[in-house]
């Protein structure tokens, strides 16, 4: 999941360049002709839509675990803009309406009938993210897909092709882990160690989480080293345990109030610690859990929007990512943001056709 895929787009060349890249991440996901097609669509479709009525954004497009936790890729498509947003969320996904004379208005609703899981977050004045996820096989139940507890969107420093940051996450039984790895560097070897670490939790998400760094920190030893953190959930006992190594930074929501939890100096595969403090917190159904490498800027502020909040994942991640950055303050490293999150959404916002 290293291949990432960035498109600023603020002329109507570059809606062609978002096609491409969708159909590049569907060919390394090994999605069929049919999925393919839906993710061209998607991408179109958000990257016309910034430049209609976002004065222009950005397309992102990230290769993501499947929401079943089986094995390969999703591919997740993002639209990222600081425009005018849109007051009435609901009314946009109709067919038919449209706020510029020249369009049909059938955007966002080809997106969400297109996509396996689509979700927009608006606010009026500070502009629109929108993700769609194209999974391997078309969803068609005709009803709700099930929530997916943890998302995240990741960009290479300098739109690189390989990025050193991935993300991932895995259930065993009443388990749910997500990781989060920062390959030291940048380029494929820094996106090596990081997939590395990816791959590995599949193979040990049943292990607390401080056996889990120590078994990466044998399988990364080849490696240049990576930064990860690893948060678990024990739905069962309602608690959440937390463990990092290196630069890896990682806030919870509470319901009340945001907590920063510090990772352990130190890099998995390198230079690793004696011990490795785990942080133990109750975990609710209000509560949120954010993952962010060093890319992010280190006095990013949170959100407290329950609005926000109560979104679906992939969709808190883009949002906290936008945000952090500006064209006064660009990305300076690799970054990625993760979120972990009860199995609950915004009914409205949030849909899945």
């Amino acid at each position: 999941m290293s291949r990432v895929w960035e498109i600023p787009v603020h002329d109507a060349t570059r809606v062609r360049d978002a096609r491409i890249a969708a159909r590049e991440a569907c060919v390394h996901a090994g999605l069929a002709p049919p999925r393919t097609a839906a993710a061209e669509l998607v991408a179109t479709e958000l990257a016309t839509n910034l430049l209609k009525h976002a004065g222009g954004g950005r397309i992102v497009v990230n290769l993501v675990p499947p929401p079943n936790g089986a094995a390969g890729s999703s591919v997740q498509v993002f639209s990222l803009d600081h425009g005018p947003g849109i007051a009435d969320v609901a009314v946009a996904l109709r067919d038919g309406y449209s706020t510029v004379d020249a369009s049909l208005g059938a955007g966002l609703g080809s997106c969400a009938r297109s996509a396996n899981a689509f979700q927009l977050y608006s606010t009026p004045g500070r502009g629109t993210v929108a993700t769609a996820r194209i999974d391997p096989e078309p969803d068609g139940r005709g009803t709700p897909a099930a929530g997916v507890p943890a998302g995240g969107i990741t960009i290479a420093l300098a739109q690189a092709e390989q990025c050193g940051d991935a993300w991932t996450w895995a259930r065993s039984g009443g388990l749910l882990t997500l990781l989060l790895a920062d390959g030291l560097g940048h380029g494929p070897k820094a996106a090596h160690a990081a997939g590395t670490a990816v791959a590995e939790l599949r193979r040990t998400p049943h292990l607390p989480p401080v056996e889990i760094l120590r078994r990466l920190h044998t399988v990364l030893r080849p490696t240049r080293g990576a930064a990860v953190t690893v948060a678990q959930v024990d739905t069962e006992r309602a608690e959440l345990c937390f463990a990092g190594v290196g630069n890896v930074g990682a806030r919870v929501w509470t319901g009340e109030g945001w907590t920063s939890l510090v990772s352990h100096p130190g890099i998995v595969g390198a230079y690793f610690p004696a011990h490795i403090p785990l942080r133990r917190l109750p975990w609710g159904r209000e509560s949120l859990l954010v993952v962010h490498s060093d890319g992010l800027p280190s006095r990013w502020v949170p959100p407290e929007d329950p609005y926000l909040l109560g979104h679906d994942p992939s969709v808190v991640a883009a949002a906290i990512l936008r945000d952090a950055g500006s064209a006064a303050r660009p990305e300076r490293d690799d970054t990625s943001v993760a979120v972990l999150a009860p199995d609950r959404r915004t009914s409205a916002h949030d849909s899945h056709l």
